[in-house]
């Protein structure tokens, strides 16, 4: 049981943490997040250790945590979460029953590890902000100015839409939008910065009561005794890269909730380590998720090369360079105000070939004339990378379980076809808030049984599961859009470029995901269960690829992009990269020896390298995309969360 007081004084030291971890981030050089040294035991699990003569150090390690008590839960800062939380507080207002929420954001501060195209389809937003402002049209223009005033930041209407084929000759092909699937179609769309949105977003929410505690981590599922989720726990601190205890180490604070809402974003370790627990996809029947990796830069250009609104997207050079390459993935370039262009690669992460590097292949499509007209005079300002989910309706899980459920790209609710998922993810997080509002404020005595009249969760409370948030996504229009190209992505896997083109097209245009049947899923057939990363086939297979050297004003090396992305982790801290002790021979026996060690090329950030055919793992470097989880040979490494506020501290993605 806990008091409120008690609740106010953790909230207190939660705030002042935050404060000085936003205050390192602001002052630390950009330098210092280049590269790490080479160190001993660089992925080794290690034990917390107390110093020789740190009894103390090894006492405050056993000390039981400090809780919070909260209705809500809401894990993670995106737009799926923001909107959960906003939503609670609209229908605590409106319904007079109040639930407390807090919303927790391992990034130094809400929007810095938000990364994404972006052309944004409004319509999810203004269902949210027509809640708040009473009317049920909305008000479709509103929120760009509010987003104007709040960051910044513009939301630029799309003007001209473009779907080109490059060749490797320098070539391009422009397809007629009538002959594009109307999914792809952007008019009434906006282009603007999610990473902004979501700080608009954000603000917003605190001024309706939300408690947002950016820089802090969710590490570990807090279940009950019957076994449902309660809550997490964030990350312990001040634990060197040794192992020992420092002088600042403190332990993580347990936030509890009658439910626990969870919107990390695709292959979220919290929500990956719950699908596995309660065997979420087999419980649905899904396939297992396939990703993309997405790499993004967003440049400053001359006034006489901007075009405000501008929209192209592509496909062939240099991913497929016929109609039968099975690469999936392709690009985008967009003109937002005043002066930038949003420009990036995906790359889907099913391909085949362990030579493949996608930041490489990033920069080398740069140097198209198709793209680099665009580009010639600007400077890059920001870059960054991060996996998005590319399996679509057949790799939904089961979305909720007890005492919680998956919101946003947590559960997959991402239109590959559309190139869109932040509408989907706050229609997701609109959805969740109202089922669990109902949950919770339904029944005899539910006013009284809340935290936010108790202070604290009643000791009967039985963190219930609540179905309902499944039954009306399923009847959303976020279910028929997933529907109606359900077997696009698995197309393209299958017959090429070209086939999962005129598929597509079929499919937009006529069968509309009616079809009766259901394609195999991609990456082989044994009921969808192969991963991305079985994909990669033995590198005797293929030729080592031969990438140009960059040029230092339109392409660049690695690191020195990296510096653009303002990454940063505390030195003194155990890798968060962690290699699975069952699989622990794999870096340096198959990895390398068998697939060329692909980690080395296919990390957007240089974390993973050999010297000496011995793995070094550099996770400073690391700008939490998550690909390593995804792709490496076997699976090998356990992505785990630092300590909060690591990571890149995007501005403008």
């Amino acid at each position: 049981m806990f008091s409120i007081i008690s609740r106010r004084a953790v909230s207190e030291r939660m705030l002042q943490k935050r404060a000085f971890s936003v205050a390192m981030h602001r002052i630390t050089p950009l330098s210092s997040s280049l590269r790490l040294s080479l160190c001993s035991s660089p992925y080794l699990n290690l034990p917390i250790r107390s110093l020789s003569n740190g009894t103390d150090n090894a006492t405050s390690a056993m000390e039981p945590r400090e809780s919070m008590p909260y209705d809500v839960v809401v894990i993670g800062g995106g737009p799926a979460g923001l909107a959960a939380s906003i939503r609670l507080k609209q229908l605590s207002s409106q319904k007079g029953i109040d639930l407390s929420v807090c919303l927790l954001e391992k990034g130094s501060e809400v929007g810095a590890h938000i990364l994404s195209g972006n052309v944004f389809d409004p319509k999810a937003l203004e269902e949210l902000l027509s809640h708040e402002s009473g009317e049920e049209d909305g008000a479709p223009t509103k929120w760009t100015q509010a987003l104007l005033e709040s960051q910044d930041s513009y939301a630029t209407p799309v003007t001209e839409d473009k779907f080109l084929i490059l060749t490797e000759s320098g070539g391009s092909y422009q397809i007629p939008n009538v002959f594009l699937p109307s999914q792809l179609h952007n008019h009434g769309n906006y282009i603007i910065s999610l990473s902004k949105l979501t700080r608009y977003l954000g603000k917003m929410a605190e001024e309706k009561g939300v408690e947002i505690y950016a820089g802090f981590a969710a590490d570990e599922v807090l279940y009950s005794s019957e076994g449902a989720v309660r809550g997490v726990a964030t990350k312990d601190v001040g634990i060197g890269k040794d192992g020992h205890l420092k002088d600042t180490f403190e332990r993580g604070v347990e936030l509890l909730a009658r439910q626990s809402l969870f919107a990390e974003g695709a292959r979220g370790s919290c929500s990956e380590s719950i699908i596995n627990k309660f065997n979420l996809r087999q419980e649905n029947g899904a396939s297992e998720q396939h990703y993309g990796l997405g790499i993004k830069e967003v440049w400053e250009v001359p006034v006489e090369k901007f075009n405000k609104g501008f929209v192209q997207h592509t496909l062939g050079f240099p991913l497929q360079s016929s109609v039968f390459d099975k690469v999936y993935g392709g690009s985008f370039l967009y003109h937002q105000e005043p002066n930038l262009v949003l420009c990036g690669l995906v790359v889907g992460l099913d391909y085949e070939n362990p030579y493949i590097n996608p930041y490489q292949e990033f920069q080398r499509w740069k140097t198209h004339p198709a793209i680099k007209s665009h580009l010639e005079g600007g400077t890059c300002i920001q870059y960054g990378a991060r996996v998005l989910n590319e399996g679509g309706y057949h790799s939904l899980p089961k979305l909720t379980f007890p005492g919680g459920m998956l919101l946003g790209c947590s559960a997959g609710f991402l239109n590959a076809v559309k190139i869109k998922g932040s509408h989907c993810a706050i229609k997701s997080g609109i959805v969740a808030a109202e089922a669990v509002y109902d949950s919770l404020t339904s029944g005899e005595n539910a006013e009284e049984r809340t935290v936010a009249s108790l202070g604290e969760i009643a000791p009967d409370e039985t963190f219930a599961e609540v179905t309902q948030y499944a039954d009306l996504m399923e009847k959303s229009w976020v279910f028929d859009e997933l529907k109606e190209v359900r077997n696009c992505h698995e197309a393209f896997s299958k017959w090429g470029v070209g086939g999962g083109l005129l598929y597509s097209g079929i499919a937009a245009h006529i069968t509309k995901g009616r079809e009766p049947w259901t394609l195999p899923a991609p990456v082989g057939s044994e009921a969808g269960h192969k991963t991305d990363s079985k994909a990669t086939k033995p590198a005797n297979e293929f030729q080592p690829i031969n990438y140009p050297p960059p040029d230092g004003k339109l392409t660049f090396d690695l690191l020195t992009n990296l510096q653009r992305s303002g990454t940063y982790h505390e030195d003194d801290q155990p890798s968060h990269l962690k290699i699975k002790p069952d699989v622990a021979s794999v870096p340096e026996s198959i990895s390398l020896q068998v697939y060329a060690a692909p980690e080395s090329r296919f990390c957007p950030a240089g974390v993973y390298e050999y010297v000496d055919e011995k793995l070094v793992i550099n996770a400073q470097n690391c700008i939490h995309c998550k690909c390593c989880s995804i792709k490496m040979p076997h699976e090998y490494i356990n992505w785990t969360v630092p300590e909060g506020g690591g990571g890149p501290q995007y501005q403008v993605m």
